[in-house]
């Protein structure tokens, strides 16, 4: 049972729960903390326990009685991320919510700015800025931050279309719950659910806010993160990104648009099939035919925003169906990327690379058949780490 609010609060922030016993208390703390004085009201706090088989369940009882502004809803079955955001969102009653996973946790001073940011300009979306923290406390900015800066007051995507490239997530986004409900937007079943989530929301907004600070601390590494779980259920990907072209061909026809969401579309399976924390060795080779499938199937007519670099090379690799190309281009680059990080300070290589970074990323590529655009167009789009 879920005791209702005697108003409606400005800001719901939902948080679902499962296997996070370890880091739960930190994150519902660092919401409640944060509430300016005077502004309980105007924030409610929904924790989901969806059916989490360790002590979560029993936490949030005990952290709701003592403590006002915190609902928790008891799922009686595990339905996974997506659907469990559903569950708070069905008894959110803000007028803009917040999903906030629950081994994340805020900064101080967060809730403030926030809630300062939506009185000001009240937008159909707002976006967070936020920083990876790894296990051993390092701290680092994301590599699509940087396309977050320079936006003061309320814009759509047609006027800063970089906006699309931010890391597609949920939580990097504050959203107006009647918007959400024009878009009939809910989340789906299954792996990568902000797909088909997080797009939507820019494409259709006509007013989009911009919170450039860190608003979010994202824990990286953490066992059981899908980013770093070995499974089959990557191949979600697929049908979530088949939902999103859905919603993309029904709502907003648009070539520019289709363009870039597959060249996106393409680099994120290019992401999961080339790591090895993802995919069994097994699962590798069906992953990229899969891919290629849908390259064919969603090409846009008129061409697409083709990387430069090795980045590239691969895109014109999966839309050959190559797959035999596409292995050896792959440990090749591993190979020199195990090379790179072995060569002494100051030597030839100079530095290190991630085995699945691009080295190419920036120089220069010419169009192909496969339809890449004129360089003044690929030069506009920067390019986001995809999660």
């Amino acid at each position: 049972m879920v005791n209702e609010p005697t108003h409606a609060p400005l800001l719901s922030i939902v948080v679902p729960v499962y296997g996070v016993e370890a880091y739960l208390y930190q994150c519902l703390e660092s919401i409640r903390s944060d509430i300016p004085a005077g502004e309980s009201d105007a924030v409610e706090l929904i924790a989901v326990d969806d059916a989490s088989p360790d002590g979560c369940g029993d936490m949030l009882r005990s952290y709701a009685v003592s403590r006002d502004g915190v609902r928790v809803v008891h799922l009686s079955s595990n339905v996974g991320l997506g659907l469990a955001r559903n569950a708070g969102l069905d008894v959110a009653t803000g007028r803009y919510v917040w999903f906030v996973d629950s081994d994340d946790w805020l900064p101080p001073g967060t809730i403030a700015a926030v809630l300062d940011r939506l009185r000001q300009h009240q937008p159909d979306v707002l976006m967070l800025d936020h920083l990876r923290v790894h296990e051993d406390g390092r701290r680092e900015v994301d590599a699509s931050s940087p396309l977050l800066g320079g936006i003061t007051g309320v814009t759509r995507l047609a006027d800063q279309p970089q906006l699309l490239r931010v890391q597609h997530t949920a939580w990097n986004k504050v959203v107006r719950r009647d918007f959400m409900d024009e878009l009939e937007l809910r989340f789906f079943p299954g792996w990568y659910e902000d797909i088909p989530f997080s797009h939507p929301l820019l494409i259709g907004a006509e007013k989009i806010s911009v919170l450039d600070r860190v608003c979010y601390l994202y824990r990286q590494g953490r066992q059981g993160a899908i980013t770093s779980t070995r499974s089959g259920r990557h191949f979600d990907a697929f049908t979530q990104y088949e939902r999103l072209m859905d919603w993309v061909a029904r709502k907003h026809p648009d070539e520019r648009l289709q363009a870039e969401l597959f060249e996106l579309m393409i680099s994120h399976y290019l992401v999961v099939v080339g790591n090895d924390g993802r995919l069994h060795p097994h699962l590798r080779r069906d992953f990229f035919h899969r891919a290629a499938a849908h390259y064919r199937r969603y090409l846009p007519t008129g061409g697409y925003p083709l990387p430069p670099g090795v980045t590239g090379l691969k895109h014109r690799l999966v839309g050959r169906g190559d797959w035999v190309a596409y292995s050896a281009l792959r440990r090749a680059h591993r190979v020199a990327g195990l090379l790179r990080r072995s060569a002494p300070v100051g030597g030839a290589e100079g530095g290190s690379l991630a085995a699945d970074e691009d080295p190419g990323r920036g120089a220069s590529a010419g169009p192909t058949r496969e339809g890449g655009l004129a360089p003044e167009r690929r030069d506009a789009l920067a390019v986001g780490r995809l999660p």
